[in-house]
């Protein structure tokens, strides 16, 4: 796999993009039509609150669901650690398994407490977090994976839809059905465009493979994600990949002796030799230089969506039996995309759409994709 070997600021990532790019999404409206707060027109941001620089440092982590689950909050959390360990003057405090309806109140006593900076990591948080913002100029917010920004509070997310593309080639080369299940979450425009992508990977190798879906409507249900898996398996699908955050799927898909890609964090101790490969997340890449700036003062508030080029999403290791030539056909064609030669989307209905439609707008399937979006 690709490893940039360097932790990459958030400057230099909206740099590369071009202010065209950052402009799109950074300037996107709310679903309320309101637009960011805290956006100029040249595609720069305005600065935050705070001063010019701390001895040290206090951050906070909110999350949905509980760090030993092998999931997305493991992985925010995987990132805390990281930047607690590297920097003595940096403190971290973090509190799981907030519902959304909960966070105001967690935000809150995080801002009045000592805390410099607190991310808030599900998309969920995005709307409580904006109102303690505006309560509280003098701390620093950041949220994960939603649009809204204030001038203390900006937003955060990776192009996973890179590496999604990258298991779906994985998944259209070993398939013998041409079907692959795909246990999903909810159907926002974050998940519809993992699907679509991971599907045109599946095509560019494969133009029979075709995917199956089924909602489960819920980020983490064990219990409902393995039955979701298993009723793909029994409609045919011999890969099953997933938008959840457990490896129950993963661990279906190994008893009933099929392929499985799983997602957020490394899942191959659950998959044995059924497993293939599953796009995962390293958020000290953005951890680390946001709260670096927090302490040299430099912090501002932005739309950052990094792609494979930042390392921030990325591929797990390989499983024990994938063949070789999986391996070498996605490393060709990572490559092509860390470098710039590849846009995941080119010769899709997408291609050519704005970041403001692909991160926000998304709502339809492309071709493989056996379903329709719900209602």
């Amino acid at each position: 796999m690709v490893d940039t070997n360097r932790t990459i600021s958030r400057r230099e990532i909206l740099g590369a993009l071009g202010a065209s790019g950052v402009t799109a999404l950074a300037g996107c409206s709310g679903g309320d039509g309101e637009s960011s707060g805290s956006d100029t027109t040249d595609g720069t941001a305005t600065s935050g609150a705070g001063g010019s620089g701390a001895d040290s440092v206090t951050a906070a982590w909110v999350y949905i669901s509980e760090v030993g689950d092998l999931g997305w909050s493991h992985a925010h959390d995987q990132g805390r650690k990281t930047v607690d360990e590297k920097y003595d003057w940096l403190e971290t405090e973090y509190t799981e398994a907030v519902a959304p309806e909960d966070s105001e109140r967690v935000f809150e006593q995080y801002a009045q407490g000592d805390a410099d900076i607190v991310f808030g990591t599900t998309f969920g948080y995005q709307d409580p977090m904006y109102t303690v913002a505006e309560q509280y100029p003098d701390t620093y917010f950041e949220h994960a994976t939603g649009y809204r920004t204030r001038e203390n509070m900006g937003r955060y997310m990776g192009r996973i839809y890179q590496p999604r593309y990258l298991a779906g080639q994985a998944a259209g080369m070993v398939t013998e059905n041409n079907t692959i299940g795909y246990v999903a979450a909810f159907p926002i425009p974050e998940v519809i465009r993992s699907i679509n992508a991971m599907a045109l990977g599946a095509r560019s190798v494969n133009p029979d493979a075709t995917f199956k879906i089924r909602w489960v409507n819920a980020w983490f249900d064990p219990q409902t994600s393995g039955q979701a898996a298993n009723s793909l398996i029994d409609e045919g699908c011999d890969v099953i990949s997933q938008e959840q955050d457990s490896p129950a799927p993963v661990r279906a898909a190994n008893e009933a002796d099929v392929w499985a890609s799983g997602y957020n964090a490394p899942m191959g101790e659950f998959g044995g030799d059924n497993y293939l490969i599953s796009p995962v997340w390293n958020w000290e890449e953005v951890y680390d230089p946001t709260i670096s700036a927090v302490r040299d003062g430099t912090w501002e508030s932005d739309a950052f969506w990094g792609g494979m080029e930042t390392n921030l999403p990325a591929l797990d290791e390989w499983g024990p039996e994938v063949p070789q030539e999986v391996k070498d056909t996605v490393a060709e064609t990572e490559e092509e995309i860390v470098n710039g030669e590849l846009d995941v989307w080119a010769g899709s209905e997408f291609e050519g759409e704005s970041d403001e439609f692909l991160f926000q707008e998304m709502n339809s399937f492309v071709d493989a994709v056996d379903a329709e979006v719900p209602e």
